[in-house]
């Protein structure tokens, strides 16, 4: 069972890419030796078969979805001995382009066949999980909204994103690290584990997944008229470099805010109170890359 690899298929993440993957997987693997493939139903499921395989002996898990799907079948596996493979095909794909892990499936499934592996960290954020990033502020405000639009993608993100930038405004918190304490109006608050959201928009440039620390991003309000000039920077990966941004790195933050409120999780929204512990787990998770 240890050498055969379970595929994960989100069925509503990247229609257009899942339309030849069985075929591409049976031609890649032998499909009865070497792999099974099943298909989520609903959120949250991709946790829970992973946990049945893994049950049963099972040590390779591929996702094949986006940054939620990732996040759930990760999540099941931290600190054991079992291997994350990646297939990407969400809205974002925030870790597989950080591990530099291939768009095209065929070229994911070639690296997963390989076989090559590393160790890498994670974060928590109360009883969450997350590989990408985790947030507070605008970010995960937008987050929320996105999730309970009709469509994906990127073009609706940036639609929401512009719709919502005129009417929010920046928040109050106590933020506790490395011994000291600091209080901010802030904008948004990234806790960074890898260097980008998703689509290669990085709000941590520095971010190293593999050296034990979380990357903070604290940014400040900023004048509407310089938005393109901040949006820009985030694929220019010198964000840090802004005048409206200050970052930190450490292992471990407490976060007290007035009242509870949205958070997100590798780009999924969840509502959380007002006090938010999180921090790195360094090498909890086994992955796949090139």
């Amino acid at each position: 069972m240890e050498d055969q690899i379970v595929f994960i298929i989100n069925p509503v993440s990247g229609k257009g890419k899942r339309k030849n993957l069985p075929e591409l997987i049976n031609k890649t693997f032998n499909s009865e030796k070497e792999c099974k493939i099943v298909y989520t139903n609903f959120s949250g499921e991709a946790s829970q078969i992973v946990k049945k395989y893994f049950n049963k002996g099972y040590r390779k898990f591929v996702a094949v979805g986006g940054d939620g799907t990732v996040n759930e079948v990760a999540s099941a596996i931290v600190d054991t001995d079992a291997v994350l493979g990646i297939i990407p095909s969400g809205s974002g794909n925030g870790l597989a382009r950080h591990l530099k892990i291939p768009l095209k499936v065929q070229k994911a499934l070639d690296l997963i066949k390989e076989g090559n592996q590393i160790k890498i960290d994670y974060g928590k954020i109360n009883d969450h999980k997350f590989f990408c990033t985790t947030g507070v502020g605008f970010d995960a405000h937008i987050g929320d909204v996105f999730s309970k639009m009709k469509g994906r993608g990127f073009r609706n993100y940036i639609k929401a994103t512009i719709t919502e930038f005129r009417k929010y405004q920046s928040k109050r918190y106590e933020i506790s690290m490395n011994g000291s304490t600091i209080m901010r109006d802030a904008f948004l608050i990234t806790f960074a584990n890898a260097s980008q959201y998703g689509n290669n928009a990085h709000i941590a440039p520095r971010a190293n997944i593999q050296d034990g620390k979380l990357e903070v991003s604290i940014m400040r309000s900023f004048p509407l008229i310089t938005a393109p000039g901040i949006g820009a920077r985030l694929f220019l990966k010198n964000i840090d470099k802004s005048i409206y941004m200050e970052t930190y790195q450490c292992a471990s933050i407490l976060v007290k805010r007035a009242s509870s409120d949205v958070i997100h999780f590798d780009g999924e929204p969840a509502e959380m109170g007002e006090i938010l512990n999180i921090k790195v787990v360094p090498d909890g998770l086994n992955v796949f890359v090139s």
